[in-house]
């Protein structure tokens, strides 16, 4: 008997995915989650019936949220990592010799449990000296912090449920705030192809472009997402993603990665024309 795990993109397209069996099921106070192993992507995890990564495309989402901004900003100290309860996003930055702290800010320990024992090669982040793990709301965190953080990175998982809170105009001016005068913060912006997930493209890209003075949007292939294709956004109080790029600082490290290179890096930001209209089409509105 074949076994499906079927995810709605819209109503009208479903992203289907044939399992051999399901590794894990269960529901905290946030939301339900469960750990499928596939034949095509390996393990994945679905979080309310929403796929959040595979053991086969994690390593392209992982890689752009990171190493984008730390080949931008020159010193890196202390990151705030929003979310990312699963490691992942933690798992590259513990590469950096000169980070010093790690914030992980994650209201579902449950989903770090799960992370923690059925995905140890991407929970393996959390284990560093440098992380702390934070257990709370992350606009909660965020609403008493000033000026300490060089990076922020929102992992959170999407607009919706107990999330929603960190797509919200306060939480992108309580996140500058946080930041030092030269800090980054970057986000999921989502994917702009579908009617309905472009009106929130345009709303979390019209909220950052008022509170940061350099607002950039950037692009990835991720398959398990919808359409396949995905958004990131880049704030900041100073650096620009393109202008303030150092490929030699980043080649030096000698960092290993399957998607990322410095190459990508700067045609990451070279956006298709229909999203560029939108995206020019709320900074004009404002």
């Amino acid at each position: 008997m074949e076994i499906w795990f079927s995810e709605f993109h819209t109503g009208n397209v479903k992203l289907s995915v044939r399992i051999n069996k399901q590794l894990y099921s269960g529901e905290s106070e946030f939301q339900r989650i469960d750990v499928f192993d596939s034949i095509e992507f390996g393990k994945f995890v679905s979080l309310d019936g929403n796929i959040v990564f595979s053991d086969k495309d994690e390593f392209i989402y992982d890689e752009m949220v990171t190493h984008v901004p730390m080949a931008v900003h020159p010193n890196v100290r202390n990151v705030l990592i929003i979310g990312g309860g699963d490691g992942g996003v933690a798992k590259e930055l513990i590469q950096y010799p000169e980070i010093e702290t790690i914030d992980v800010v994650e209201a579902d320990k449950l989903f770090v449990d799960v992370c923690r024992e059925i995905f140890p090669e991407v929970a393996c982040g959390l284990d560093d000296p440098r992380v702390t793990v934070h257990y709370d709301d992350g606009l909660r965190f965020l609403r008493n912090k000033k000026g300490g953080y060089d990076l922020i990175i929102n992992d959170s998982t999407d607009p919706f449920g107990y999330t929603e809170g960190l797509f919200t105009k306060e939480f992108y001016g309580s996140c500058y705030k946080a930041l030092r005068d030269d800090g980054i913060m970057v986000y999921q912006h989502g994917s702009p192809f579908y009617d309905e997930d472009e009106v929130e493209c345009r709303s979390m890209h019209r909220k950052v472009f008022r509170s940061f003075p350099i607002s950039r949007v950037y692009q990835a292939h991720i398959p398990t997402c919808p359409s396949g294709y995905w958004l990131f956004g880049f704030a900041s109080k100073k650096y620009h993603p393109l202008l303030d790029f150092k490929p030699e600082r980043f080649q030096a490290l000698d960092i290993k990665t399957w998607y990322y290179t410095p190459n990508l890096h700067q045609g990451a930001f070279m956006l298709p024309r229909y999203v560029e209209d939108l995206l020019e089409e709320e900074e004009n509105a404002i």
